[in-house]
């Protein structure tokens, strides 16, 4: 029983880290233009955020008993930030390496 609550409760922190990411919309929003500084902050912050979401979602999937609707959309949702966070990086090596 008391597994269960720590895992239930895991799968609910592993959702909150998931949508972390979505945050960095806010600005984009509400037009606001924010200095190179905090936008590298936050940048590095949503790839901590991405990376330990998924491994949140992961341990909490990886249990059968622990396995429900919100474990597996954090996992699907930090899946795709993570591949996302993975195209952005290639695409910008491809660049580099290219010229």
């Amino acid at each position: 029983m008391e597994v269960s609550k720590k895992l239930q409760k895991l799968s609910l922190a592993a959702l909150i880290v998931s949508l972390l990411p979505l945050t960095a919309l806010v600005p984009v929003f509400l037009k606001i233009a924010l200095p190179d500084g905090v936008r590298t902050v936050w940048a590095t912050c949503n790839i901590a955020f991405a990376l330990a979401g998924l491994l949140l979602s992961v341990i909490c999937v990886k249990s059968e008993e622990s396995r429900s609707i919100i474990n597996i959309a954090a996992a699907a949702i930090s899946t795709l930030m993570v591949l996302m966070i993975a195209g952005i990086v290639a695409f910008i090596l491809l660049l580099n390496f290219g010229q």
